[in-house]
């Protein structure tokens, strides 16, 4: 094991409980591309690393492998469990059934409770892993208020029953976070939504702010790496773009530093992923050095290209025109 970081060193980011959580975590989807004993093994260089803040989901198809790390930690005394802050999601098969997701996880997991439980997608439209970009489920319908909150009134019990300690939204809009938050009893902690320097989603994230709920970006160096089928021809690599080559130089660094600086600078939490040491411990460590400037924040800040990576094409429904309309991007849900 390598260079160590002090988690005490870790900058902290507040939710509006008062409870403070690392500024940043380490994702585990990496299914498309590595098997689930390498993700696990990364999982156990981060925690001696000095990483605290994981983010798993049932999907991902490795929660049983994560757990065997989870438990060698505490078991060798490396970190207590309230030393980790352990997030995972129901997915989108278990909307009807959320406290029998939750508890395979924690068993999974080897955990105790979750942390953070967020519902990964809106809406039950399943697809199978690993299909591809036009795979479609003829059950998938458009998102609907009465189904979503069945959902979290589910998660809300969890609570109460002390199976996870928050709840998470995640894939979200404006529309329908206006339509569900005036139902909920418990409020979200955060929302794990797509952020990246080329895809800021700049309302989108104001408006979380605004309403007390933690932006959490998953995709925070673009995904050079994700599945084929996310890919496009229009998309843009933010890690490409002279601005981030320009500002790396001048810190001596690769641009993937420069993308999490300016994450965790802007206020969300990154999450992002490697199997590799050299660059999860990189990760890591950045946050505790070498901030950006105004200047380098204000020229990332012009790089906003409207570039969606994750499109969801596989969560249409039937009469749906195009992944466009799982964005309600005219302002307004859009239904059958």
């Amino acid at each position: 094991m390598g260079t160590c970081i002090n988690p005490a060193d870790v900058p902290k980011v507040k939710f509006y409980t008062g409870e403070e959580v690392p500024c940043v975590g380490m994702g585990t989807f990496g299914s498309d591309r590595f098997t689930a004993e390498q993700v696990s093994a990364a999982v156990a260089g981060a925690i001696r690393c000095g990483y605290r803040m994981f983010d798993c989901a049932a999907c991902y198809g490795n929660e049983d492998q994560i757990g065997e790390v989870f438990k060698a930690a505490f078991d060798e005394g490396v970190v207590e469990r309230k030393d980790l802050y352990i997030m995972t999601k129901v997915w989108n098969d278990m909307h009807d059934r959320v406290e029998e997701s939750c508890r395979k996880s924690i068993a999974d997991l080897q955990c105790e409770y979750i942390d953070l439980f967020f519902i990964h997608w809106p809406f039950p439209n399943y697809h199978a892993p690993g299909c591809d970009v036009d795979s479609r489920n003829p059950d998938s319908k458009p998102f609907s208020v009465e189904e979503f909150m069945s959902t979290y009134r589910q998660c809300e019990e969890l609570v109460e029953k002390g199976l996870i300690r928050h709840i998470g939204i995640s894939n979200m809009t404006i529309p329908k976070l206006e339509a569900v938050l005036p139902e909920m009893k418990i409020m979200p902690v955060a929302c794990e939504l797509e952020l990246h320097v080329c895809f800021q989603q700049q309302e989108l994230f104001d408006y979380l702010v605004a309403h007390n709920i933690q932006p959490i970006g998953f995709m925070p160096l673009g995904s050079p790496q994700r599945p084929e089928r996310d890919m496009c021809p229009e998309d843009v690599a933010d890690l490409q773009t002279p601005e981030m080559k320009e500002i790396a130089q001048a810190h001596g660094v690769h641009p993937a530093t420069i993308a999490l600086k300016w994450a965790h600078q802007r206020g969300q939490i990154p999450i992002p992923f490697s199997v590799h040491e050299a660059e999860y411990v990189s990760n890591l460590k950045c946050m505790t050095e070498d901030p950006l400037t105004d200047e380098e924040m204000a020229k990332i800040a012009t790089l906003e290209r409207n570039n969606r990576l994750v499109k969801g094409q596989v969560f249409l429904w039937e009469g749906a025109k195009d992944w466009h309309d799982l964005w309600d991007e005219d302002g307004v849900i859009v239904t059958l």
